[in-house]
């Protein structure tokens, strides 16, 4: 527990437990900004973050991005569509917040995940190195901030911004690192846990005045800890235990009211508590309509106070999963009961950024691991759907106000060159870094070439 007690000094044992706060495997020399291999300053990186919001399940392209309201009725899209700010250009009808705000959207219509089944592609995939793609940024910057202690790279849940809500749970590891190492694991932040608890400076406001007496323990230390680490440990440490840094970032208590009251999409609970699902899964769409506005608004205070990439998890094992079959809504259910508090945080999360100057200094993303099938089951779901997804992005410098591809008639495959995983990562690693910056450095090789593939291309 990073704790100065009242007591004179400061306990070895104490102390060292900053080690183990959550953070996946964090040295503390790495938790204090100790350098670490790979640790970056411009040219080489940007100053953009990154925000991935990952809808689990597979949304539907045909509710959302992609409508066919002139197909046959066992095809169409079933809640309508809506005129956009992009001229002739045609969204879901559960998206009118987004549709006029299209002009501030890259739209992908050609994008296919050649995934048909749950698991959290494109976040980890074997084109990201097996590893959550946050991953790859911290391994080039460092796991956290040297002057703050904020980590680099995070998976926020709904239950890090809601305790109510059922707990996050991914389809797949999530946190995965792969070859990269343990040290590069995203920090998963808590709601009201001890995490925040632990994050906070315990000390009278007369002793933390007395920045000398603070020093000084610290000072005490040095014959007990790692002579490497020692210097930067000193340094780092003064500065991350008054700062608060972290803490602060994790608290929307400190927002004011109205931009609260603006990202909030507890308003999109249901009162009947979605009963059309059935074995308890009702609470997963209460926990998505409670918490998503929350999340994106948290994602957002991260950005802003040094975390370079943010996965955001939207869905309990599966909201987005619109079968129709007992387990999950159909798609007219599922549209009603997922898309209104999309479209209320995402707006709300750009027309903020867009009043803060964050506009390209945030890259967007929003896509799931799939899309749906172009034909409605027999109860009325769609089915998983590796062809075909949507894909969305925003700001980060992105040319806006486009549709990039198109999808063949029935909704089911691009009728343009498609876009992979590989597209889009190598769109995300270019808007983190200077690619060329990136290829000079031989440590970074291998995260070299994955920026190397062609970005998603031009409309």
């Amino acid at each position: 527990m990073l704790t100065l007690t009242t007591q004179r000094g400061l306990a070895r044992r104490e102390f060292l437990t900053l080690g183990s706060l959550g953070f996946a495997g964090l040295s503390l020399a790495s938790l204090l900004g100790r350098p670490a291999a790979g640790a970056q300053s411009p040219p080489l990186v940007t100053g953009r973050s990154v925000i991935y919001l990952f809808l689990q399940g597979g949304p539907s392209q045909f509710e959302t991005f992609d409508p066919k309201p002139e197909l046959p009725d066992s095809l169409r899209t079933v809640t309508g569509v809506t005129e956009t700010s992009v001229p002739g250009v045609r969204f879901g009808s559960k998206l009118p917040q987004l549709a006029k705000l299209a002009d501030k959207l890259t739209v992908v219509r050609s994008f296919q995940t050649n995934n048909g089944g749950h698991n959290i592609e494109p976040i980890v995939s074997p084109s990201s190195l097996q590893a959550n793609i946050g991953c790859l940024y911290s391994r080039v910057v460092g796991a956290t901030r040297p002057d703050t202690g904020m980590p680099t790279n995070s998976v926020v849940f709904a239950d890090s911004v809601d305790s109510k809500v059922l707990k996050g749970k991914a389809r797949g590891d999530i946190s995965a690192t792969g070859a990269l190492g343990a040290a590069h694991a995203p920090f998963i932040p808590g709601a009201g846990g001890q995490l925040q608890r632990n994050l906070k400076l315990n000390l009278p406001s007369e002793r933390l005045a007395d920045r000398a007496e603070l020093a000084a323990q610290i000072d005490a230390l040095t014959e007990q800890i790692d002579d490497a680490a020692l210097d930067h440990l000193q340094k780092q440490a003064y500065q991350v235990l008054l700062s608060g840094g972290v803490a602060k970032a994790l608290d929307l208590s400190l927002e004011d009211k109205t931009t609260l009251d603006r990202y909030d999409t507890a308003q999109y609970v249901r009162s009947d508590g979605w009963r059309q699902a059935k074995r308890g899964q009702a609470g997963m769409y209460t926990g998505h309509a409670k918490a998503l506005g929350k999340q994106l608004l948290l994602a957002r205070r991260l950005c802003e106070a040094g975390c370079g990439f943010v996965t955001i998890h939207d869905g309990y094992d599966g909201v987005w999963d619109w079968h129709g079959d007992g387990n999950n809504l159909g798609a007219y259910d599922g549209a009603e009961a997922c898309i209104p508090a999309l479209d209320h945080a995402v707006a709300a999360f750009l027309e903020d950024c867009e009043a803060r100057g964050l506009a390209d200094k945030i890259l967007l993303v929003i896509s799931g691991e799939m899309g749906r099938t172009p034909k409605l089951n027999n109860r009325g779901g769609r089915d998983h759907w590796a062809k075909l997804a949507p894909l969305v992005l925003a700001g980060g410098g992105l040319p806006a106000g486009r549709v990039i591809g198109q999808s063949t008639r029935d909704g089911g495959e691009p009728a343009t060159e498609p876009s992979n995983p590989k597209h889009l990562i190598s769109t995300i690693l270019h808007s983190l870094f200077d690619a060329g910056q990136l290829r000079l450095e031989p440590e970074f090789a291998a995260i070299s070439r994955l920026a190397e593939h062609a970005e998603i291309p031009a409309a």
